[in-house]
């Protein structure tokens, strides 16, 4: 079995970060997010992978994940020349795939707790497709399962009015070479009304076609960071969860370090007090602070005389002199935020690239 994750899309609802930094890219809980499907992919056996992008990206997507080595796979990169649909992205992977079954993870899902029921379900029922399935209560929003009375899937509608319950299906699936049928013939798939090929058209194809495609219910935590709100929430889930004390740098005997905080080399602590689950990267200053939980901080960032707790830092900021806590913000690659004046009130940021903010 191989693998597809794609590095594409607009990211729209993550902008102003997503106008200069692809979403995939920027880190959960200090790791970018592409990181964790690659991870869920290695948990099940796979060792090849696709990996798509879109015009322009190719040296940019290799920088962050050269040649996949590091996870003990092997990535070959494959164009899709525009972005037009989930379904598209896998029809782009069909020489890479070579007639193998293959699983495709959406680059910007998170399965916490692995997938690895799943591919063993897949690997030993040998359905023509396979779905996962979640509770959700917006499932509004997703991709749904329709089913007959016998509990085999009939239909899968992307987005529907009325869901006849909360069933969802996030960003895992699997299917055989039977999968790309639906884009031959006089029968084939077409793009649905906003010019894409959805994800749930081939597999529906299938279905109608009298294929087997078989639908199974993930049971575990599913995290989709594509919007502010999600982002911080997701940070703050995987750094309760997954973060272990790991101190690289040495800490001066006036500050303190409070449970689990993960800190990298390079790092300066001074007269500061980080209360964990923290996550620091290499090369920090963190002086006369106070780190909060759930926050994360990027590669040569710098905090000075502030308060920081449940942020997402990226990599090369500046926060110094802020006399208000800064709660749940996501701030952006080299981005500055100094003081000027200050009122009492806490302070919340969403702030872009390269951004400076004085207050």
């Amino acid at each position: 079995m191989k693998a597809v994750i794609p590095t594409g899309g607009r990211g729209t609802r993550m902008q102003p970060i997503t106008f200069s930094a692809n979403k995939h890219f920027i880190p959960v809980a200090n790791k970018p997010l592409i990181f964790y499907p690659i991870e869920t992919i290695a948990q099940i056996g796979v060792k090849e992978v696709g990996i798509t992008y879109n015009p322009g990206m190719l040296e940019y997507v290799k920088s962050f994940l050269g040649d996949g080595a590091k996870w003990g796979l092997t990535f070959t990169f494959v164009l899709q020349e525009r972005p037009i649909g989930l379904a598209n992205i896998v029809q782009v992977c069909k020489d890479f795939l070579d007639g193998e079954p293959f699983i495709f993870h959406l680059g910007d899902n998170i399965f916490a707790d692995g997938i690895v029921e799943a591919a063993e379900y897949f690997r030993t029922k040998k359905p023509n497709g396979l779905v996962t399935m979640i509770h959700h209560k917006q499932n509004k929003r997703m991709g749904v399962p329709y089913f007959d009375k016998h509990g085999h899937l009939k239909k899968y509608v992307e987005k529907p009015k009325n869901p006849p319950h909360d069933f969802a299906v996030p960003g895992a699936y699997f299917a055989d070479r039977n999968f790309f049928k639906a884009f031959q013939g006089k029968d084939r798939i077409r793009p649905s009304a906003r010019g894409e090929y959805e994800i749930p058209t081939p597999f529906q194809w299938l279905v109608d076609h009298n294929y087997r495609v078989d639908v199974i219910e993930y049971i575990g935590k599913w995290l989709d960071p594509g919007k502010f709100d999600d982002w911080i929430e997701a940070n703050q889930y995987l750094l309760d969860k997954k973060i272990e004390t790991k101190i690289e740098s040495k800490i001066d005997k006036q500050s303190v370090i409070e449970n689990r905080v993960n800190m990298g080399k390079r790092c300066k602590i001074v007269n500061s007090k980080i209360r964990g689950p923290v996550a620091i990267g290499s090369g920090v200053a963190i002086i006369n602070s106070y780190i909060g939980p759930f926050t994360s901080i990027g590669n040569d960032s710098r905090i000075e005389n502030s308060h920081v707790e449940n942020c997402v830092i990226m990599e090369g900021v500046k926060i110094a002199n802020i006399k208000q806590p800064i709660d749940a913000s996501l701030i952006g690659t080299n981005a500055e935020i100094t003081n000027s004046v200050g009122p009492t009130q806490s302070l919340r940021f969403f702030v872009g690239e390269k951004s400076k903010i004085s207050i």
